[in-house]
């Protein structure tokens, strides 16, 4: 399994330079590797390898690479081949792209070091601090804020200079299947050790056993966001003010991401060690981004992200976690499988055929519940998912407050 640590960083003014340095060497090279991909001939254009093997070469003509550690070197070229993919496989999807750009100094911002190059020193610093070596650049003080499990091994380090000025150093951890939790036998499943979830509009999540979790309240701070963006147009491009309201700008989002992944890390933990099988919806984000609606809330809502850390903490504590087919689960009836259309606006599940009646969201998280059952081989859980809510009225639900999992990262059982 492969997971990464990320941790705030404070180099001193001295290394801070270095590593500015080094950032903007890795730009260049990035771009002379992208220069010389796309002046190659288009029947013979160069492979990572074929150009990791020009490096030495570049390094003679141009000495400023030569200040480069060469894995760390080797990873901006990868970087550069990578994303050549991302591209390719886009394109074979169908999207209108372009070609690759020339990255700007606001716009690389990243080096890797991978697998050499690189020291961790936890004993070096007090109080949850420690340092880190990069090679050619110095010791980097970090807030140590989560040890490195003893099971996993460092594959690679990054430091990365944030657009709010700030630097960070993350590392890319390995662990091997077996050090991790086994997982709950299939066949012990149940509607009572699993759950299904509805990612709402109402409420954040909705879940089969008759819990909702609130939305995150960020109305303040986007607020403030929209101020100090119109302070931000109305400087000088490129001046001092201007740069330094930008900068105020990008404090004022990355506070808003750091928000909305510290509530999300809570709330996916506390669903993992709550239950023995989680069942998600395998939503199209983007194609919902560019349907009608509020785009800005489902952003907020980062539903892929969500889903990226439930299935990474279910390897980490040992639950199931699958993503089922979302097509018409708010539609379907939970207790007999007749279909209903609801407009957006219906927030009530009322089935023609069976008379049974709950929350929109309830309904679709039971038949998420379902579908995860079938996904897994088992059929129609032992107990049905309508009988483990013993509700079939919105107000006898249990509601969860947003600001509960911020401030405890736990929810009531």
């Amino acid at each position: 399994m492969e997971y990464s640590h990320r941790y705030r960083a404070y180099p001193t003014r001295e290394v801070a330079d270095r590593l500015e340095h080094h950032l903007d060497v890795h730009r260049q090279l990035y771009n002379h590797v992208r220069w010389d991909y796309t002046n190659s001939p288009e029947d013979d254009k160069p492979s990572e390898y074929d150009q990791n093997n020009k490096l030495t070469e570049w390094e003679q003509k141009w000495p400023v690479f030569g200040e480069l550690h060469s894995k760390a070197a080797q990873a901006t070229v990868a970087r550069f081949h990578h994303n050549l993919t991302v591209l390719s496989e886009l394109k074979e999807k169908g999207y209108n792209v372009g070609r690759l750009k020339r990255q700007a100094p606001s716009d690389y911002r990243s080096v890797t070091y991978n697998q050499s190059g690189f020291d961790l020193d936890e004993k070096r610093g007090h109080d949850k601090y420690a340092y880190v070596r990069f090679s050619k650049i110095g010791w980097v003080k970090i807030r140590y804020s989560r040890p490195i499990p003893d099971h996993a091994t460092i594959k690679e380090a990054t430091f990365k200079n944030e657009t709010t000025g700030e630097w960070f150093v993350s590392f890319g951890l390995e662990t091997d299947d077996a050090d991790l939790p086994e997982k709950p036998d299939v066949d012990s499943l149940n509607a009572s050790n699993s759950v299904g979830i509805d990612l709402g509009i109402t409420n954040y999540i909705h879940t089969s056993d008759g819990k909702t979790v609130d939305w995150l309240g960020i109305d303040d701070e986007y607020e403030r966001l929209r101020r100090e963006q119109r302070k931000l147009s109305r400087k000088e491009h490129g001046s001092r003010n201007y740069e330094k309201q930008r900068r105020e700008v990008a404090k004022i989002r990355r506070h808003i991401q750091r928000k909305v992944l510290d509530y999300q890390h809570k709330l996916t933990t506390w669903l993992v060690r709550e239950y023995d099988a989680v069942f998600v919806e395998d939503l199209d984000i983007a194609e919902m981004l560019q349907g009608d609606g509020n785009a800005r809330n489902k952003q907020d809502a980062a539903w892929r992200q969500f889903i990226t850390l439930l299935e990474y903490k279910g390897d980490l504590y040992g639950t199931h976690v699958e993503q089922v087919e979302p097509e018409g689960t708010t539609k379907e009836c939970a207790r007999c499988g007749v279909e209903t259309a609801k407009p957006i606006w219906v927030r009530e599940h009322s089935c023609p055929s069976c008379g049974f009646e709950t929350d929109r969201d309830a309904n679709a998280a039971m038949n998420v519940l379902q579908r995860g059952f079938a996904e897994l081989g088992l059929g129609w859980p032992e107990s049905t998912p309508v009988e483990t809510v013993t509700a079939t009225d919105t107000t006898q639900f249990e509601s969860v407050s947003a600001s509960h999992v911020v401030e405890t990262g736990s929810l009531p059982s």
